[in-house]
């Protein structure tokens, strides 16, 4: 019971890893308000978990203030944030549309900061928190063609982490992120076929992708007061996919 009566705002958790999060938080003692723009999902999410739902777009200000005003009416305070929502549409740079990279940018990049912003009054009133924001290894270590907006916007998630944990140390808020690779969602799942996933497995030397749970006790151990000493971080979640020179790594333990 890591998480005993803290409340905790996780941001796209309606499914996939957000939803693996809040479910790790609530079964270590959290009160739990989901905030995303799937309603139908996320309210079905918020009351299996026994948790609160708001439907929200974190790219907007009022969106990011209002979750957070929802976690004050409901509990009084504001413990932990988790800001996971991201979306990684592929197209090629050449063939991005200044939408598009805005689009992608302001849910990632911007949702970032504006998620921060909201909670960050009621953290320093209380002189207590914990922010968790869900990087990526695309962008901040590697990258692939068709995900040059989706990594610009990772790799400034770590930049506004550190950034972020300097200027809140004072108010004894912990700014930290993870840094997952490839996660058997069920996006994954039912967008990719069994010998993509089967191939994306084979390049990971712990041999398999990884899960929402996997993730999710990364960034239980970042909100836990285990992590207090902790700030401006990330910790990779990859199964080892980032540590290889090429592809002939595998050694046969016989």
């Amino acid at each position: 019971m890591r998480l005993q009566d803290r409340i905790a705002l996780v941001i796209g958790a309606a499914r996939g890893i957000g939803a693996g999060i809040a479910e790790r938080f609530v079964q270590e003692g959290a009160k739990v308000i989901i905030a995303d723009r799937e309603p139908d999902i996320g309210a079905a999410t918020a009351a299996r978990l026994g948790g609160h739902f708001v439907g929200i777009d974190v790219a907007q200000k009022a969106d990011a203030d209002r979750a957070v005003a929802a976690a004050l009416e409901r509990h009084g305070r504001l413990d932990i944030l988790v800001q996971n929502a991201g979306i990684y549409p592929w197209t090629l740079i050449e063939n991005i549309e200044p939408a598009e990279w805005d689009n992608v940018l302001g849910v990632n990049l911007k949702g970032t900061y504006l998620a921060a912003r909201a909670a960050l009054a009621p953290m320093k009133a209380q002189k207590y928190g914990r922010m968790v924001f869900t990087s990526s290894i695309t962008g901040p270590r590697v990258t692939s063609p068709g995900h040059g907006h989706y990594s610009a916007s990772k790799a400034g998630i770590n930049g506004f982490i550190k950034a972020a944990a300097l200027e809140f140390a004072g108010y004894g808020i912990t700014v930290n992120g993870v840094e997952p690779g490839n996660i058997l969602t069920e996006g994954v799942q039912q967008g990719r076929s069994p010998a993509f996933i089967k191939s994306m497995a084979d390049m990971i030397p712990l041999g398999r992708l990884g899960t929402p749970r996997d993730v999710a006790n990364a960034v239980l151990f970042l909100a836990s007061d285990d992590a207090e000493y902790i700030t401006g971080t990330t910790i990779i979640v990859d199964g080892g996919q980032t540590l290889p020179e090429g592809a002939d790594f595998r050694l046969n333990p016989e």
